[in-house]
């Protein structure tokens, strides 16, 4: 059955980067080959939905494997045999391998990632200036609305980006291919990480991976996608895995470095802090763990903003505004409070609201630390600031979801956190743009084809016993 689920899955991700080609986020410019395939984009958003759904499908079959409830695979006991997490990493590789050399989907992002890194090499400040303000081939593919907003990413992730966009030089497709590797090496950071740091969380660590590191977001948004947020929540699950493992300083540091590709991850300096704190004795034992890790972290930035040579302005850039049409829940309400009341102030008053709730819930989630054990609580306490932020993306779910894999008791919130996986990964298309009534049919008609055929293939054939 494991063999099954494999092809399965291959076969998606097959289908999904042959989508991308005419439906993918591709740069203007592209070979003559893929210029004709870009006609037919209609057929690229069936083919791309259709490999998903079917990836998706070998996920979720898998994920009865896991637990053990699989049917008989022809061993003749009645069970088929739980995949080990060796197992597990070798298919995620196989599901992976099709999207290495892919266009970009689902995001034009990585575009926005190389323009900023190109500027810092070129002497400029993007905490105060857009890709416009730098102009050329690579600034000219990020979207509209990105062209004249400073960067809200931290000085490890520019120096990172910098790094590729001086390697690539004028090669856009070396720079993407770049950008994606450096994606890859977050995501085996974090499949290497989170078994340990499940076993020490009590859960099992096949299904923390099954969870964490194969679900469609993290195959669809970091791999094939090339988000920032792969070194991101690589980082952070690194970071606790030292943590829990009697390393806390070094958990620390790498969780400072995880907070300066995204700013949201400095919330778990508090939770290893806590850990550290378990780990020490003699009196003061919290107050002097609280001032170690914030020592820690305070000297990796100094030191990596240093080498970056980016300065201080990413604090600053941490208010960029976010995308007016964004559908996160304080957003949504903000927009329909102001039509409501006619009030251009009712979006930002909203976000103020969300902040102030994510504080409350991670004061709560503070307080009963101990009860929940300090990775799940570090998990609850990234969704809620998913959940109640300004912005929302379907891979932002990943920074709350990697730790939960981790921590999270078998029962209703590894449920929900799984069903949100793969309904979140249909809601974007492969160029990164909004839905056309047009695209939703076209996208149904490639999820219709998938499901009929993974269920045709998943479906047990019913032989009859016959008594002897």
């Amino acid at each position: 059955m494991l063999t099954n689920c494999r092809a399965l899955g291959l076969g998606g991700s097959v289908l999904l980067a042959a989508g991308g080609l005419a439906a993918g986020a591709l740069p203007a410019q592209v070979p003559f080959g893929l210029t004709i395939l870009r006609r037919h984009p209609g057929w690229g958003i069936v083919v791309a939905y259709a490999g998903l759904v079917l990836l998706i499908a070998a996920w979720w079959r898998l994920g009865h494997l896991v637990r053990g409830d699989g049917r008989d695979d022809g061993g003749g006991d009645g069970k088929s045999a739980k995949p080990t997490p060796k197992q597990l990493m070798i298919t995620l590789a196989i599901w992976s391998a099709p999207l290495l050399l892919a266009p970009p989907l689902f995001s034009r992002d990585v575009y926005s990632y190389l323009a900023q890194g190109a500027m810092v090499g070129a002497g400029l400040d993007v905490y105060e200036h857009g890709p416009a303000y730098y102009g050329g081939p690579v600034a000219a593919e990020v979207p509209a609305i990105w062209q004249h907003t400073p960067t809200p990413y931290g000085p490890f992730f520019l120096l990172v980006a910098t790094g590729v966009a001086a390697a690539a030089g004028a090669h856009l497709a070396a720079g993407v291919l770049g950008m994606r590797l450096v994606a890859v090496l977050g995501v085996v950071l974090l499949t290497a990480a989170l078994p340990s740091l499940a076993r020490r969380c009590g859960v099992d660590p096949a299904a923390a991976l099954w969870l964490g590191a194969l679900n469609p977001l993290v195959l669809a948004h970091l791999v094939a996608g090339a988000h920032n947020d792969a070194i991101m929540v690589g980082l952070l699950v690194a970071g606790l895995a030292a943590a829990v493992a009697r390393h806390p300083a070094v958990g620390a540091a790498l969780i400072a470095l995880a907070a300066l590709v995204k700013a949201p991850a400095v919330v778990a300096i508090f939770f290893v802090a806590s850990i550290w704190a378990e780990q020490a004795t003699g009196r003061w034992r919290r107050v002097r763990t609280m001032l170690y890790a914030a020592a820690v972290a305070a000297a990796t930035t100094v030191v990596i903003t240093a080498v970056a040579g980016t300065g201080y302005g990413w604090v600053r850039a941490l208010n960029t505004p976010v995308s007016t049409g964004n559908w996160s829940p304080t957003s949504l309400l903000g927009r329909a409070t102001g039509a409501i009341l006619g009030t251009a102030h009712a979006v930002p008053m909203w976000h103020w609201i969300g902040l102030g709730a994510a504080v409350v819930a991670g004061a709560i989630l503070w307080l009963r630390r101990t009860h929940l054990g300090p990775v799940y609580a570090v998990g609850l306490g990234l969704g809620a600031i998913v959940l109640f932020g300004p912005a929302l993306r379907p891979w932002y779910l990943l920074w709350g979801l990697v730790p939960l894999a981790a921590a999270a008791p078998d029962g209703r919130v590894r449920k929900v956190a799984a069903v949100a996986c793969a309904a979140l990964a249909m809601v974007v298309l492969p160029s990164g743009f909004a839905f056309g009534a047009e695209q939703v049919a076209q996208a149904v008609f490639g999820c219709v084809l998938a499901a009929a055929l993974a269920a045709a293939l998943l479906t047990p054939s019913r032989v009859p016993v016959v008594a002897q």
